[in-house]
């Protein structure tokens, strides 16, 4: 991550919650509209990284069989550990990304408040891995906030222009308000076919 971990830190150092992500209306809207553009109703596995305090983990648990999450900041860690412990299916852990990354892949990967820590660089490797754990037909979904902020190094539709050049991906779902800009993708089949729409998947279309 290109942001220093001193920043991650000294945020959790003066509260346990530092974004207030249990408790502000704004956060809560966002996760319902993020589960919300979900394009299947169950996965098999899922990837959350920087899940911070486990507040979107435990809502994307049920729609998860088997969901990894993870941060760098420890005590994060441990508060979303002691959040989910009732959930068999979750399972958290302490990485650094783009460095440390999980082995296995995965059919639902969730980017929501990250992208924006790293440089070009790092934002490169990490999105490489992403698509290389991401199963054809798979799901990921991107999330940030689109003012600018100090510490972040990109806003939004800034990533969003990033993410249309992965030629990996198909855009499947586009929400963008003044505040965040949310985004869904499918990954594309080895034969290069865009992964199935809901309604494709039911028969409708």
């Amino acid at each position: 991550m290109s942001t220093a971990a001193s920043y991650f830190d000294d945020m959790y150092r003066g509260s346990d919650d530092p974004w207030k992500l249990a408790s502000r209306w704004y956060e809560q809207r966002k996760y319902d509209l993020t589960l919300a553009a979900l394009p299947r109703a169950r996965y098999r596995s899922g990837f959350e990284p920087a899940c911070s305090v486990g507040e979107l983990t435990t809502l994307l648990a049920d729609r998860c069989d088997a969901l990894l999450a993870c941060d760098r900041v420890a005590s994060a860690v441990g508060t979303a550990q002691r959040r989910t412990a009732h959930l068999p299916q979750v399972t958290v852990r302490q990485l650094v990304l783009p460095r440390q990354w999980p082995a296995g892949t995965f059919d639902l990967v969730v980017l929501s408040e990250l992208l924006y820590y790293f440089d070009p660089s790092d934002l490169s490797q990490l999105l490489d891995r992403t698509v290389g754990a991401l199963e054809p037909t798979g799901t990921l979904v991107t999330v940030h906030w689109n003012h600018p902020v100090r510490e972040h190094l990109w806003t939004g539709v800034e990533l969003a222009d990033v993410l249309a050049r992965v030629p990996e991906l198909a855009l499947m779902a586009d929400h963008r308000e003044d505040d965040f800009v949310l985004q869904v993708f499918g990954r594309l089949q080895s034969d290069g076919a865009r992964p199935p729409s809901p309604a494709t998947r039911e028969g409708l279309v």
